[in-house]
């Protein structure tokens, strides 16, 4: 349930296993106040259609839970590079984030974030360029549900690790209403982005203010890092425990410009510091600055 006055709505990636409304009750018991979920399955480019009755039950937990959906932010498929130059992989990328924006309107929500691509054989400047075309289709074919575009770690030829790459996807997008960005902290520090220090959070904030634009912040993803400051690797850590260390996570929970937003943790979580353990501490760190 939303606590009285609440600004910071922390949560975690929950399991779909035994039905997509069990996510709903998964985040409940770790003591979530948004959360990330998978719209299905990982393994396979397709999927059966979405039965209206379990639409109706996810709706409902929803809304006996208290959970808007702008606290909620589905996590596209693996699977999916729509900036690939292999027409096979990229038509089958754009399907699926038509379909995966349909089952985010059946289920009653506004946003759905995915990691826009990687230029496998290509130039990041095409690869961006494909991706903001996969953005366009989709928001052709379906309505209202805002695209919410992951930084990456720049590891390999994935783009978006700059934020002026998530910029130039931005301005090749149409409708700009339907376009935003998730941050995560472990692909942004492994990117170079140095959050780590007392005002580093602040700094990663003012520049994407600058370079991207505040407004297009629709979501964070909670992770410490286990490499080091520009290593490029994507290799998420419990919080506290990596390398950008607690200053960073209790810079995040206390500042304004991150209010209302969803702040999803998708780290290891380990025996003992599990996401409830870890939203906990969050939530303790509140109002110490």
């Amino acid at each position: 349930m939303k606590r009285k006055g609440m600004k910071k709505y922390i949560g975690a990636h929950v399991s779909i296993s035994g039905g997509i409304w069990k996510a709903v009750e998964a985040s409940v018991a770790i003591g979530g106040h948004a959360f990330a979920l998978f719209m299905g399955s990982q393994r396979s480019w397709t999927r059966p259609a979405l039965d209206p009755a379990t639409a109706v039950k996810f709706q409902e937990a929803c809304a006996l839970h208290g959970f808007d959906p702008i606290q909620i932010l589905p996590h596209g498929s693996y699977l999916m590079n729509c900036g690939s130059p292999k027409e096979d992989v990229f038509s089958k990328s754009q399907a699926m984030l038509v379909d995966e924006l349909s089952r985010c309107s059946a289920l009653g929500l506004s946003q759905f974030n995915f990691h826009p691509g990687a230029a496998i054989d290509s130039t990041p400047e095409k690869c961006m360029e494909k991706i903001a075309q996969a953005i366009n289709h989709a928001h052709q074919e379906t309505p209202a549900v805002i695209i919410v575009l992951e930084n990456m770690s720049c590891q390999g030829s994935t783009v978006g690790g700059q934020f002026s790459e998530l910029k130039t996807i931005i301005d090749r997008v149409r409708d700009k209403t339907r376009v935003g960005v998730c941050l995560d902290t472990c692909h942004a520090f492994a990117a170079g982005y140095d959050i780590s220090p007392e005002g580093g959070v602040k700094n990663m904030l003012d520049e994407f203010d600058h370079v991207v634009g505040l407004h297009y912040l629709k979501a964070l993803h909670l992770n410490d890092s286990k490499g080091k400051l520009g290593c490029h690797l994507d290799r998420h850590e419990d919080i506290g425990r990596g390398q950008i260390g607690i200053t960073a996570f209790r810079e995040i929970v206390n500042e304004p410009r991150l209010d209302n937003i969803p702040l999803i943790l998708e780290t290891p979580g380990r025996p003992g510091f599990e996401y409830a353990e870890q939203i906990e501490l969050l939530y303790s760190l509140c109002g110490k600055k």
